[in-house]
């Protein structure tokens, strides 16, 4: 009887202590395999996400920067003001009222966004329409700056954009990358100009792809987008505490690429 009692005790405790050791080594395959996942976008040996956020204020050039990093870097480029600019788009063909924040929330519900990459140049698509060629007319932008402001806007494509950040390095650029939507980049940067160099950059690549405007009425746009964007309530347009702040209205593109790239390797440690 006892031996029967003591067998069947010790089958018993053999069998939890096997549970135990297949639970440890489950656990730790579990662990390797998510800290291989993590390595694809956070910088081996520290916390930070292998991204570069540029931020500041329109017509700083982040954009053209940005995609020339891109290319020099290997990297994936994320233009995050053309998202913004697509619900813009979004907003005017449905002639809703851009300063009416319950009527552009109520338009998110319908809305479907997706962004790609053709021969390294970003794409934007509501529902099947690719509307990138639409994203950089000056109306577009004054909506965007409107609705950029709501929260249910922002809530909607900082998701996306991170996202979009977790599956592969990336440079992104807009108003608050480096406070908001990647905080954690390797590397942030606070791209400025003068006013006046801002209007003049905006003048000519309009200019250059035959869109008509004005270069008065472009410096006062951009006097009232910096005003807007540096006192709306929600990420309003700072550079990160931790951003390096360039000066670029007396620099070459190759110059400010340059620099970044400079940057980019030292914090890497190439």
């Amino acid at each position: 009887m006892w031996c029967e009692v003591l067998y069947v005790g010790g089958f018993l405790v053999a069998l939890i202590y096997y549970n135990f050791v297949w639970d440890i080594l489950v656990f730790g395959v579990r662990m390797v395999e998510k800290t291989e996942d993590t390595d694809t976008v956070m910088d081996k040996g520290t916390e930070k996400m292998d991204a570069i956020a540029i931020d500041g204020p329109a017509g700083a050039g982040k954009s053209t920067i940005a995609k020339d990093l891109a290319r020099c870097l290997e990297m994936t480029y994320v233009d995050t003001g053309a998202m913004y600019r697509a619900i813009a788009v979004w907003v005017g063909d449905n002639d809703a009222d851009p300063a009416d924040e319950a009527e552009v929330e109520r338009l998110l519900e319908g809305i479907t966004m997706s962004v790609g990459h053709e021969e390294g140049v970003q794409r934007v698509y509501l529902g099947d329409r690719d509307v990138t060629d639409r994203l950089r007319a000056e109306e577009t932008g004054r909506i965007a700056s409107v609705v950029s402001k709501y929260g249910a806007v922002r809530r909607k494509l900082v998701e996306l954009q991170q996202q979009i950040a977790a599956k592969e390095p990336v440079i992104m650029d807009g108003r608050d990358i480096g406070t908001k939507v990647l905080p954690d980049a390797v590397l942030k940067v606070f791209m400025t100009a003068s006013p006046d160099i801002r209007a003049k950059r905006r003048f000519d690549e309009l200019m250059e792809k035959g869109i008509e405007c004005d270069y008065d009425d472009i410096l006062e746009d951009i006097k009232k987008r910096d005003h807007a964007d540096e006192t709306r309530t929600i990420s309003p347009l700072k550079p990160a505490d931790d951003a390096v702040i360039l000066d670029t209205s007396d620099m070459t593109q190759d110059e400010v690429v340059e620099k970044i790239e400079k940057l980019y390797d030292e914090l890497k440690g190439r």
